[in-house]
């Protein structure tokens, strides 16, 4: 689950990271206020979505008056910013971050992520903070340093020397380093964050290290833990299909293809739309149904792929082991009976209960294709979509 940045100051802020002051806006009134309040000769005024590249789309303004807050902020609220992690669609933005301006000596970058190499906690800095960080890890990424945390140990002096090092901070700033990384650390692993991104981290003109931005994604598992955090999800921003499709507890993510997949297991599902992709087409959806779906389950999932209009065809993927093929079968047969069937249907089941699940769709008189393999499912789909277009 991903926040807004004005949500993930204000987490930071409870660890002792320091920030920029800032108020959230509803409107273009809440928004002068906010500037009203703040009192400062420079104000940002920042478009908040759940995207970055706000800066290079026209979403984040610096201003000097409250004519010109007013002015931005009518601009910015209600229109689509469109950037690289937007997609083409872009996002609408609904709220505003009205935050004091800050001196800028240097922009560094920062991040905090888990990494599966190591199995830890690991800190990426880079001098070459700003808008254009992934330009730099493709080009230069020698000037990226990445630094592991022992979970034992937690942060440690040399950590935050060889982090100051990586940055070129010295003396006075290389102490404000350690408080910094031990609020964010701690953070990180108090609030089951999955990504905790700081671009730019900046040092002012007066030798003050400030988090400029702050970027935060959470682990969905845990967040059983943190109704704090749960009650900061902003569904304006996400996919109604994927919205859905958490209420049943799918794993689920929209893709711009045209052909549907409801496959169990994660691996299973990669391969899925890889071969689908060597065929000539492209996946809808990535879409696991778990190992222990019911049948209700399963018909919802199927419901959620339907739904979306860019879907040519579907193909349902099975390899029965914890999941049974009968209740695949019975879900799928539950939900094109509910909604109907306007597009190709191909079926692979195979494991437990797969001659059942079979017969289940047999006898259904659907207009359902089996077959054989993954390999068969995939030709016979793709040469279905291509012959329906």
């Amino acid at each position: 689950m991903n926040i807004h940045e004005y949500q993930a100051k204000a987490v930071l802020s409870e660890f002792g990271v320091p920030v920029p002051r800032g108020h959230a806006a509803f409107s273009v009134d809440d928004a002068v206020k906010a500037a009203q309040e703040l009192g400062t000769p420079v104000v940002v005024v920042k478009a908040q979505i759940h995207a970055g590249g706000r800066g290079k789309a026209g979403g984040v303004k610096v201003v000097r008056s409250l004519d010109d807050v007013r002015s931005e902020s009518k601009r910015i609220l209600g229109s689509v910013l469109v950037t690289k992690q937007t997609g083409p669609k872009g996002k609408q933005v609904n709220r505003l971050y009205i935050e004091e301006g800050s001196t800028i000596d240097r922009e560094l970058y920062l991040a905090a992520l888990i990494d599966r190499a190591t199995s830890r906690m690991s800190f990426v800095v880079s001098t070459e903070g700003g808008m254009d960080i992934e330009e730099v890890a493709h080009n230069t990424p020698d000037k990226i340093v990445t630094v592991s945390v022992d979970p034992v140990t937690g942060i440690c002096p040399h950590h935050v020397r060889r982090i100051a090092q990586a940055l070129h901070l010295t003396g006075d700033l290389q102490k404000q380093m350690s408080p910094l990384l031990t609020g964010l650390y701690k953070a990180f692993t108090e609030k089951d964050m999955s990504l905790l991104e700081i671009n730019p981290l900046i040092v002012t003109k007066d030798d003050r290290i400030i988090c400029l931005d702050a970027k935060i994604g959470f682990d969905d598992n845990a967040l059983f833990r943190h109704p704090d955090i749960m009650a900061l999800r902003d569904l304006t921003e996400e996919d109604e299909k994927e919205i859905e499709a958490s209420k049943y507890d799918l794993n689920y993510v929209a893709l711009d293809g045209t052909i549907g997949c409801m496959v169990n297991g994660a691996g299973l599902a990669m391969a899925t739309m890889d071969i689908i992709k060597l065929y000539g087409e492209e996946p809808a959806n990535f879409l696991d149904v778990g190992g222990g779906a019911t049948t209700e389950k399963v018909a919802a999932a199927f419901k959620i792929i339907t739904s979306d209009p860019k879907v040519k065809g579907i193909l349902v993927n099975i390899f029965g082991g914890i999941m049974k093929c009968d209740i695949i079968a019975e879900g799928v047969v539950a939900a094109v009976r509910d909604v109907g069937l306007r597009v190709p249907l191909v079926v692979r089941l195979e494991g437990t209960n797969v001659e059942l699940g079979k017969e289940i769709i047999a006898k259904s008189n659907l207009n359902v294709t089996s077959a054989d393999d993954l390999d068969d499912a995939a030709q016979k789909i793709v040469k279905a979509v291509k012959e329906a277009a």
